[in-house]
């Protein structure tokens, strides 16, 4: 059942984009759809029975959160006299293991501020995160755990 939602869900999407709402092109929107899902399906796994719209939106509020949040944290250290910061790199131990989660979560981390995805190890055990102020890097793990990896794995398995 949820293969035909995500198909008329990326049809719906394609006629939005396009501006256009008629009949052809929400068909090629369908065709479009069938043939995303199709290829990608080996990174996406079985699809299941159970559609989670409420655990996504529970990742998207949680986005929204945490990039106030991380956005407020940053013009503090912009605006502050004395900028201590100590940027670094740090290596998050990754427990999702699908390319479409570890996509996610390492855009996630990149469209919030201060924080930075630079690369995933070659075995996708690590995702190497770039923070303004590193001067904490296992809070910084706690919180990427606690939050972002955790809200992926209970809306998409």
């Amino acid at each position: 059942m949820t293969i035909y939602l995500g198909v008329i869900l990326l049809a719906l999407a394609w006629a939005a984009v396009t501006g256009s709402f008629t009949f052809p092109n929400l068909v090629f929107g369908l065709v479009l759809g069938s043939l995303t899902l199709y290829l990608v399906r080996e990174q996406r796994g079985p699809f299941r029975s159970a559609f989670r719209p409420g655990k996504v939106l529970s990742l998207a509020l949680l986005f929204v959160k945490e990039l106030i949040l991380s956005a407020w944290r940053v013009a503090r250290l912009v605006v502050s006299p004395r900028m201590d910061l100590r940027p670094g790199i740090f290596a998050y131990p990754l427990k999702v293991d699908r390319d479409f989660e570890i996509t996610l979560l390492a855009n996630l981390i990149t469209l919030t501020p201060g924080t930075l995805s630079v690369d995933v190890s070659d075995d996708k055990r690590l995702l190497y995160v770039h923070a303004i102020d590193c001067s904490d890097p296992e809070a910084a793990i706690k919180d990427i755990e606690t939050g972002f990896e955790r809200k992926i794995l209970e809306a998409f398995r």
